[in-house]
């Protein structure tokens, strides 16, 4: 009986979660597996797609005749049993395609259009070297995939690590090989080589000597003419000669390769780490479906309490995933974790090269590395045998992914926590109030660290008023507080971080004649002065024009820059404090790879005084010298509609607070606000996450918001805002019956930034507490949108948004 593949196709334009049938050609019997993608026919005519085989099975619903399976892509599973179950839970779960899901959990690298290459390996025979590779380093797969029984030839040798496969992306990243040496004779030839050598050939004598040593092994070439003292043409001669052979040797691409990453070993943890550390190792050792949340103010040793756990599970032989929120907070953690666990560390983050990612990717996959440490992919980091999740800052929105699969890496580390019974660890100094509503129920067990490791105390928090400031003085983003404090802190010769939440020169750009204000043409929103670039730019679609210098409405030169970003801050506080030497960090000087990690080394190393930053600079870094922190405008969040917008707030000021005296010196916060007695910042200046916590949850209790409530946005976009407008309408229309009566309906209304990219937004806000009837609802919405996808009209449903800007 022919042997049948169940197999999702990829069809942008009319995905399905149906898998197809297709018949396995007689020749790749037992050798096409699940997590395989395959190349098959689909539709009429000569079209051709790729899909991912879910299962094979000798049986099959279908009667007709069924189609056979094209081509193979990949010679061994990229998704096992693990990954596709993954793959269709998040599909359920955020309402998208399980094809899309499985894309989203590979590296680009493998998603792109891409050429495939084999190459031979250290075990390949003199025989499959010959028919295949003959005198080349490597071939192009479809230049030998030719025939289903070639193609079962590359299987059985694929598996039996004979040859390798690589993906090779156009014009991006490309296996990194260097030159190895591999002898080619038994012992016996030896001794008649070393015979055969004329008087005098001292250098040929060492090669052979050399080749006699390797037993078998591929070395670089450059090692072995080290070790051995033999130069480049001595071995072309050892070539010529038959006793050796060249062959590429694959050496992975090592992002850290070059830091100076310091080895550390385990502290001595205090009473409140230690009942931590048991507590998490009791429930690896069961093993375990524990989420803990571990609420530690900052400083007080939570990375310590991650790094001690993640030993006890390595010393179980299984492994460990850890995420961090953002690129800003990698390089420090990465240097702790492999500091403690060396190459058993792989990074995965989007500050890598697509190469760089793949090389970690299949290190982990191979089983070459035991703990991953990477942002919210890194969720997907295929893992064998987890024995803990570790998710640091959990409270981050950038742990939300904002494009189709719109997941949350919290709900996927709880679901692969659940597969491989493992624990999860949730750790911030200001969990989200979702998190803690979970905890206070015990559905979560809460562990705290209430005081810092070395018994230093938080720091002094002074809220200055602007209003009396501009008052009093000329305006300046600069009290005269902050003023005399960052001078202070140069007499002292100690540093200083000033958060500002925005980036670039000014804000907007005005005419006092008319009133103008120079907006992006494809969006909604004021375009942002950039003086480094002579530049106006857009934040959301990239659009950029030149400055002007006349009014362009009324033609006027009243025209003036309002606002403040991080270069006008630069620029005013060079003005002021001469002598200071500063460092500015955000999106624009942190876009060079590795460009975060450089400005971090630098203020680490002394270099500056004074760190000016977005809130990037917010949390995670940890400067003994650091004594000062200001806020220069703690009301950037609050003003937007948003109901986590005190919630935000209380977060970053709490989190850039603790940037301050976590050594042996004290610190001092100064907050800059319009709105100093906000509960927000007035909580915030107290240090008092669960007095925020209680009052907050009081507020959305009152307004019907999470965590009493459940929410979904759906929205739709279209280049016509009129078209947008009524679909949202005709959906209002179409929910409403479909859905309970509990379950509230908030609009349609267009977005508070309405157009993005020339595109114009309307969302509808769904909030309920309990609804059977919802799943189906959007699982139908789901599968009826796609023909309007192809006229223009995109719907998009978001399970518990984080952002409804």
């Amino acid at each position: 009986m022919a042997q049948i593949a169940q197999v999702l196709v990829d069809v942008p334009t009319m995905q399905t979660d149906r898998p197809y049938s297709y018949q396995i050609p007689t020749a790749w019997q037992s050798q096409v597996q699940p997590g395989m993608r395959v190349v098959v026919p689909f539709g009429r005519g000569k079209r051709r797609v790729q899909g991912l085989v879910l299962k094979c099975d000798d049986v099959t619903t279908f009667d007709g005749d069924l189609k056979a399976i094209d081509a193979v892509v990949d010679l061994a599973p990229v998704l096992n049993h693990e990954g596709l179950e993954l793959s269709a839970w998040l599909a359920q779960s955020t309402f998208a395609f399980q094809i899309t899901c499985a894309q989203t959990m590979l590296p680009a690298v493998m998603r792109a259009k891409y050429v495939k290459i084999l190459r031979p390996t250290a075990t390949t025979s003199a025989q499959v070297q010959q028919d295949l590779f003959a005198t080349e380093t490597s071939v192009v797969y479809d230049q030998v995939a030719t025939t289903p029984e070639a193609v079962s030839r590359l299987l059985r040798l694929q598996a039996a690590g004979e040859v390798d496969v690589y993906y090779q992306v156009k014009n991006q990243a490309r296996k990194k090989t260097i030159m190895g040496i591999k002898a080619t004779l038994s012992a016996a030839e030896f001794d008649q080589a070393l015979g055969d050598v004329r008087k005098g050939a001292a250098k040929q004598v060492a090669l052979l000597n050399g080749l006699q040593t390797l037993n078998g092994e591929v070395l670089p070439q450059k090692d072995f003419e080290q070790r051995f003292d033999v130069s480049d043409a001595v071995i072309r001669t050892g070539v010529q000669k038959g006793w050796l052979k060249k062959q590429p040797l694959e050496v992975y691409r090592d992002p850290y390769a070059t830091a100076d990453i310091q080895a550390t070993k385990p502290w001595t943890l205090n009473d409140e780490q230690q009942v931590a550390v048991d507590q998490i190792t009791a429930a690896v050792n069961q093993p375990a479906t524990t989420t803990f949340l571990l609420e530690g103010v900052t400083g007080s040793g939570k990375t310590e309490v991650y790094l001690q756990s993640i030993a006890a599970v390595l010393a179980q032989g299984k492994t460990a995933l850890m995420l961090v929120p953002e690129i800003s907070l990698t390089p420090q953690m990465v240097q702790r974790v492999k500091g403690r666990f060396g190459k058993a560390v792989a990074v995965l983050h989007s500050g890598l090269s697509s190469g760089e990612k793949y090389d970690e990717w299949r290190r982990i996959k191979r089983h070459e590395a035991q703990v991953v440490v990477g942002a919210r992919s890194a969720v997907f980091a295929p893992l064998d045998n987890i024995g803990l999740i570790i998710m640091d800052e959990e409270h981050e929105s950038s742990y939300k992914q904002d494009d189709a699969p719109r997941y949350h890496a919290r709900q996927v580390a709880l679901w692969r926590s659940q597969y491989h019974h493992c624990p999860v660890v949730l750790g911030s100094a200001t969990p989200s109030l979702e998190s803690r509503a979970r905890a206070e129920k015990g559905v979560y067990q809460r562990l705290v660290l209430a005081d810092r490791v070395n018994k230093r105390p938080l720091p002094k928090v002074s809220i200055i008023d602007m209003k009396n400031e501009l008052q009093k003085h000329a305006e300046s983003n600069f009290s005269q507080a902050l003023l005399v404090a960052l001078q202070d802190r140069l007499d002292r010769h100690e540093q200083s971080v000033l958060m500002l939440n925005r980036r670039g020169y000014s804000s907007f750009v005005l005419c006092r004649d008319c009133g103008f204000v120079l907006k992006c043409p494809n969006c909604d929103i004021s375009l942002t002065l950039h003086m480094d670039t002579h530049t106006m730019k857009c934040h959301y679609c990239g659009h950029e024009e030149a400055i002007p210098r006349v009014c362009p409405n009324c033609h006027s030169r009243q025209i003036r820059y309002y606002g403040t970003g991080t270069e006008k801050v630069e620029e005013e506080l060079r003005d002021l404090l001469p002598d200071a030497r500063i460092i500015r960090m955000d999106n624009d000087t942190t876009r060079k790879k590795g460009a975060h990690a450089k400005l971090l080394t630098r203020f680490g190393s002394g270099e500056a005084d004074i760190l000016i930053g977005t809130q990037m600079i917010a949390k995670g870094l940890d400067f003994p010298n650091v004594t000062l922190v200001g806020v220069l405008n703690a009301d950037t969040a609050l003003g937007l509609p948003d109901f986590r917008a005190s919630e935000r707030t209380f977060q970053l000021l709490t989190q850039v607070s603790g940037r301050a005296g976590r050594a042996e010196k004290t610190g001092h916060v100064y907050i800059q606000t319009f709105n100093p007695d906000h509960y927000a910042i007035r909580f915030a200046q107290h240090h008092d996450y669960e007095g925020f916590f209680k009052y907050e949850m009081r507020m959305r209790h009152q307004g019907g918001y999470p965590p009493y409530y459940f929410t979904v946005q759906l929205t739709a976009s279209d280049l016509d805002e009129a078209i947008a407008a009524k679909r949202m309408y005709q959906l209002l229309q179409w929910l409403k019956p479909r859905l309970t009566p509990n379950t509230v309906i908030l609009g349609p209304t267009p977005k508070p930034i309405a157009r993005v990219n020339r595109r114009y937004y309307y969302q509808i806000v769904i909030k309920y507490k309990q609804d059977p009837n919802l799943t189906a609802t959007l699982s139908t919405l789901l599968q009826e949108t796609q023909a309007q996808q192809r006229q223009g009209l995109q719907i998009a449903i978001d399970v518990e948004p984080l952002h409804f800007m």
